[in-house]
């Protein structure tokens, strides 16, 4: 499949510039999506995330290098690292063992081979979804900055949450919304055109009152709905990825991910994942 093609192409891009710059950018165009969409299907896909794996395999490497009798400093030179400081922090998270030690021999060491992506059958749990080709629509809310490592947002986000929801803004947005989709809604602006951001908004035809505004572009949208917990909607996220969309005809298209809270309640909540699709070629 296609799909899955690009997907080891781009991990043969990987495997080209481990003692180079991997171009996060360069990853998601080999898999025709954005950098942020390429590293969520790598995420959900390979159970690890993609700069945890790109370093493991960097490290792996540099182990054989080291065993052949290379230089410490010219191994962590030869793999991006400026000092041998570094280095040796970041060879010890994946060995468990420091550079240093594997010139005596004896030690074990990890072996991370290249990943490579196939299609698996299953999914017997039903997944519950509509295809829903909408109109632009306004949001007003506030936002915080991603960076393009979206390992490192999972704690910036609900950390936004929480301060709005402190601070009243949240019962403000919920007061605002006027228009579908109707809840609160988490948007990730995340393309390769403009810097990323995290809205937590409303869509409404009020004034901002001082709020950000976003307007979200007209897409087609896969819309998955789900209740649970905040867990379970990441759970619902990873099904999408990894069971839903390889077998869907459709792949990413060039739009934000919005997450609908339709209740308040985080223990019981009842939400939606609204994910840009287009028809996929050929």
């Amino acid at each position: 499949m296609e799909w899955i093609e690009r997907l080891n192409h781009a991990i043969a891009y990987m495997e080209d510039n481990l003692t180079g710059t991997i171009d996060y950018g360069q990853l998601g165009r080999i898999a025709c999506c954005s950098a942020y969409h390429f590293q969520r299907m790598f995420a959900y896909m390979a159970g690890v995330p993609l700069s945890e794996y790109i370093r493991r395999r960097r490290m792996s490497l540099a182990a054989a290098d080291l065993q052949s009798g290379q230089k410490i400093v010219d191994v962590a030179a030869k793999y991006g690292y400026s000092s041998p400081t570094a280095f040796n922090r970041a060879f010890q998270a994946v060995h468990g063992v420091a550079p240093s030690a594997v010139k005596g021999g004896g030690v074990p060491l990890k072996s991370f081979p290249p990943i490579s992506f196939a299609i698996t059958i299953k999914g017997a749990e039903a997944m519950n979804y509509r295809i829903e080709t909408k109109a632009a629509f306004r949001i007003a809310g506030v936002s915080t900055p991603l960076d393009k490592d979206i390992e490192k947002n999972f704690a910036v986000i609900p950390a936004k949450w929480q301060e709005i929801s402190a601070d009243g803004t949240l019962q403000r947005l919920a007061a605002m919304m006027d228009s579908e989709p109707m809840g609160v809604l988490g948007v990730s602006t995340c393309n390769d055109e403009e810097p990323w951001r995290y809205y937590i908004a409303v869509s409404t035809t009020q004034p901002g009152g001082g709020l950000e505004e976003y307007t979200v572009p007209a897409a087609t949208w896969a819309i998955f709905s789900g209740t649970g917990t905040n867990q379970s909607i990441q759970e619902l996220e990873r099904r999408i990825v990894t069971e839903w969309l390889p077998a869907s005809g459709y792949e990413y298209g060039n739009a934000p991910d919005i997450e609908v809270y339709l209740s308040p309640d985080p223990q019981n909540a009842r939400y939606e994942v609204w994910i840009p699709v287009v028809k996929r070629q050929g």
